[in-house]
């Protein structure tokens, strides 16, 4: 309100009063990042590691998750007609785990049935572990990064303070400022990373265990369907 008035009543130098005035609230994420020194160089990098890693498995283990419910259907009428290559050409056709698991079992067709369970849920550890590549890095990340923003935060800190006892009696607000700012900077950095990946984390792992239940159930009626009379 004063600056309003300062200018409807004229005062000399009023706007260059405004427009040279420190803004502080719009300072750009970039100056921010550089001033927070080194330290921000490796939290930067897990941020794009921990987006590379979420988008990527995202993707894949949505893949990993769409199955054609008819397939079940279609291959017992493949097995009953004795088309063994058919069914595990059929399977072939539906890049998915369960498929897979499918058609390693239809493959042991003969055997005895604990021999062809085996060989399913080897297939089926395989393929999870397929499914949680990258997991274990985006846990790292997500525990790593607020390590690393505490650590700038300590550096920060002592720089701050060797500033104080260097400057001795003559201590000036501006000395301290680059410790403090990196100090926070690099705290709220870590942390920002931190809770997105332990967040992205945590999606990775509900979305993979909905895949492993899909997985072990149609691999359960795969099973019945061996057992039953013919």
């Amino acid at each position: 309100m004063l600056k309003l008035l300062l200018i409807q009543a004229g005062t000399p130098n009023a706007l260059d009063t405004l427009a040279t005035e420190p803004n502080g609230i719009s300072t750009k994420f970039f100056d921010m990042a550089v001033k927070g020194g080194w330290i921000m160089i490796p939290i930067i990098a897990l941020s794009f590691i921990a987006v590379y890693i979420f988008v990527e498995r995202f993707l894949a283990i949505r893949k990993a998750g769409k199955f054609d419910s008819s397939l079940l259907d279609q291959v017992k009428v493949f097995i009953t007609s004795g088309k063994i290559e058919e069914a595990i050409a059929l399977c072939r056709s539906n890049p998915n785990p369960a498929a897979r698991m499918i058609e390693k079992g239809i493959s042991r067709i003969g055997r005895p049935l604990t021999d062809v369970n085996a060989a399913i849920e080897n297939v089926g550890n395989l393929e999870i572990s397929k499914l949680e590549k990258g997991l274990p890095t985006l846990a790292s990340v997500a525990g790593g990064a607020p390590m690393i923003g505490f650590l700038g935060t300590v550096m920060g800190m002592i720089q701050a303070f060797y500033d104080m006892s260097a400057a001795g009696n003559n201590i000036d607000v501006t000395l301290l400022s680059t410790g403090i700012y990196q100090a926070m900077v690099t705290t709220v950095a870590g942390l920002i990373v931190g809770i997105v990946a332990y967040f992205a984390y945590n999606i990775l792992v509900a979305n993979v265990e909905k895949v492993v239940f899909k997985m072990e159930a149609t691999t359960s009626e795969f099973m019945d369907l061996l057992n039953e009379p013919v």
